[in-house]
């Protein structure tokens, strides 16, 4: 059993300048590894602490970067992952890396985007790496966004909005973004809809929201983020505070318009309410639809009155536990006019706080499952203090 901290002493964790540091296993991970530490103290050195990033940083080069255009290579790993967190970092020899690696990420992207384009024109299902947030042009998309590669930002929602266009398989009609494979032991082979922020079709509509919010749009833009948040609204569980979606539903419940699974799912920022709410609530701001982003703050404030769901929150981490719904939650209170959301924030701090108090600290310092992670939310906390906020643009959480 975990030793019980005094009340009132434990602190957010703090990952360390790297005295004591081991190599990472996984050098070029923003998720697991030092690309995801690097950014972290990245974002820290802003705020006066400039020494710290110098150790993850040669831990995240310190082996070749890998840029091939395969499909484990995204916005998370390799050469686009080092090239996001490079964007972080203001020095002479970062600039100079930034420039070599960002041809490769374009490179890669222009193939991934052949290779995609092709694969719609023979007819054929998609993979969730083709699109999806963690591996695909969805998060390849979100680097260009960043870096300010217009052309090739600009290619990666034209092909979005083709993506979002119906298709037809064994007879039946299916959204554009049905993926191969199956997410559990026990489903079929045909496929499924998945509707999380980093596997599914909530992370092209953030990411076409967010674009359009900043000034980039291509043709048929609105129509494809309009076509997406019907799908959700038609498979969304409940109304008002009570509306809930489903991670992901299998053939037969599209052939059916209905699942038998109601009940609530973990609220995390990988999949559930929040990751989905907040995209909603980036596509009623694009939209100019108050009716849209209201709903989506009102399910998001449901989950967190939820203590049905905030119940299945085990762990403190930015991808599936507490760091990654209160970040979810203070980027959609930025934008709520109501304040709802923002006065709920404490509550979910408490939260918070109780399970590092009964539970210790989360294992590992990495960004998406470790304290790196825990660490951005303290700063980000700062506000002002901390020099650009946008980190967590890889995310899709800020606007």
């Amino acid at each position: 059993m975990p030793t019980r901290r005094p009340a009132g002493r434990h602190r957010l964790p703090r990952v360390g300048g790297g005295r004591q540091m081991t190599p990472s296993p996984h050098p070029q991970s923003l998720y697991f590894g030092a690309a995801g530490i690097t950014l972290l103290h990245a974002v820290r050195a802003g705020a006066g602490d400039a020494d710290a990033i110098r150790p993850w940083a040669s831990d995240m080069l310190r082996s070749p970067i890998v840029a091939t255009a395969h499909q484990g290579i995204g916005l998370y790993e390799g050469a686009p992952a080092v090239a996001y967190v490079l964007t972080f970092v203001d020095t002479p020899a970062a600039e100079r890396l930034l420039t070599a690696l960002d041809d490769h990420v374009r490179r890669i992207t222009a193939e991934r985007l052949d290779t995609a384009h092709d694969r719609i024109t023979r007819g054929q299902i998609a993979s969730n790496a083709e699109f999806d947030l963690i591996s695909g042009l969805t998060g390849l998309g979100v680097y260009h966004l960043r870096h300010g590669n217009t052309a090739d930002l600009n290619a990666t929602l034209s092909y979005l909005v083709r993506l979002t266009e119906p298709i037809t398989s064994g007879g039946q009609t299916l959204p554009g973004w049905w993926a191969t494979g199956s997410p559990g032991p026990k489903w079929p082979v045909p496929g499924h809809g998945n509707f999380g922020l980093a596997h599914g079709i909530a992370g092209p509509l953030a990411l076409l929201a967010t674009a359009a919010l900043r000034g980039h749009t291509v043709a048929g833009h609105m129509d494809a983020i309009t076509r997406i948040c019907q799908w959700l609204h038609s498979w969304r569980i409940g109304t008002g505070l009570t509306t809930r979606w489903p991670e992901w539903i299998d053939p037969q419940e599209q052939h059916r318009s209905h699942t038998l699974r109601i009940g609530p799912t973990r609220p995390s920022w990988c999949y559930g309410t929040p990751g989905v709410a907040r995209a909603l609530q980036l596509a009623g701001r694009a939209l100019g639809d108050a009716s849209l982003q209201e709903h989506a703050e009102q399910a998001l404030a449901g989950c967190l009155l939820d203590p049905e769901q905030t119940s299945l929150l085990s762990d403190t981490s930015l991808c599936h536990g507490w760091a990654g719904l209160i970040q979810a939650t203070r980027r959609a209170a930025e934008d709520e006019k109501a304040g709802r959301l923002h006065d709920l924030l404490p509550r979910l701090h408490s939260a918070l706080m109780a399970h590092l108090e009964q539970h210790g600290p989360p294992l590992g310092h990495s960004l998406m499952e470790g304290s790196a992670g825990l660490e951005l939310i303290r700063l980000t906390e700062l506000g002002p203090a901390t020099p650009d906020p946008q980190w967590d643009l890889c995310l899709l959480l800020s606007g």
